[in-house]
């Protein structure tokens, strides 16, 4: 293997130099996820403790070098246990690479038309909804909470679940596609409360936890206000304007990952 440069004793070769960088962009991915959670100080000492593994190895001092590493294990398996709702934002992060969504499908505009017009009707008459799309696969959790539907989306169908009188209004409708997959679904709850200066109700809150834990776009239609907002990645966009709902939705659930 040729030699790039060397270090003191260390002889840094093409692959040596492709193994740190890719190491290293991985931990810029995850710690790009995790920076502003309590997840990212618990990630950072064990990225010291690992520097300090191979420091000790390097200087031979096994003792240290084993005590080190055994701690470095535990602490892997602790993070991973601690913070699984911060990991999951990592992975779909990945799974909404470039890479990885040529190989998923995307919902059909014709769905997002029929949908945007059932937001419309709804908000105008101030009732109470919310939509999920699913973009990579099924959510079979949230599914199993409702009730299977397996009918194609329409307006005219959107408008007869979220009736008020309807025993199908409460919760979520889960759209995969064209076919609405479930409805009365029951989403979990974000831990944040406010956006801004306002605070979130229980159907923005339950919009937004399910997009912190699974790929999926929200459009959540306000029984109070009859304001429409759109949750993406753990990310709440409230108050769409009409003339821009259409695109802003159509380009969440198409998003590719730049």
């Amino acid at each position: 293997m040729i030699s790039l440069f060397n270090i003191g004793f260390l002889n840094i070769t093409l692959v040596d130099l492709i193994d740190v960088l890719l190491i290293a962009f991985f931990f810029f991915v995850v710690y790009r996820t995790l920076r502003d959670t309590v997840a990212v100080q618990v990630l950072i000492l064990l990225l010291f403790l690992l520097a300090a593994g191979f420091a000790t190895e390097a200087a031979n001092l096994k003792t240290v070098n084993w005590v080190l590493r055994r701690i470095a294990d535990v602490g892997l398996i602790a993070f991973v246990v601690l913070f699984q709702p911060e990991l999951r934002r990592v992975l779909l992060m990945l799974t909404q690479s470039r890479l990885f969504r040529l190989f998923v499908r995307t919902s059909n505009t014709q769905t997002v038309d029929e949908v945007v017009e059932a937001a419309l009707t709804m908000a105008s008459k101030h009732t109470g909804a919310l939509v999920v799309f699913s973009r990579a696969q099924h959510i079979k959790v949230t599914v199993d909470t409702g009730i299977e539907l397996q009918a194609s989306a329409s307006t005219e169908l959107l408008l007869s679940i979220f009736n008020p009188r309807s025993p199908l209004h409460d919760g979520a409708v889960v759209i995969d596609g064209r076919t609405i997959i479930a409805a009365r679904c029951v989403l979990p709850l974000s831990n944040k409360q406010r956006e801004g200066t306002r605070n979130l109700g229980t159907r923005h809150r339950a919009g937004l936890g399910i997009t912190e834990q699974a790929d999926a776009v929200v459009l959540i239609v306000s029984e109070e206000s009859g304001s429409i907002s759109l949750a993406y990645q753990g990310e709440l966009e409230l108050d769409v304007h009409e003339s821009d709902l259409k695109d802003r939705l159509l380009e969440k659930i198409t998003a590719i990952a730049s």
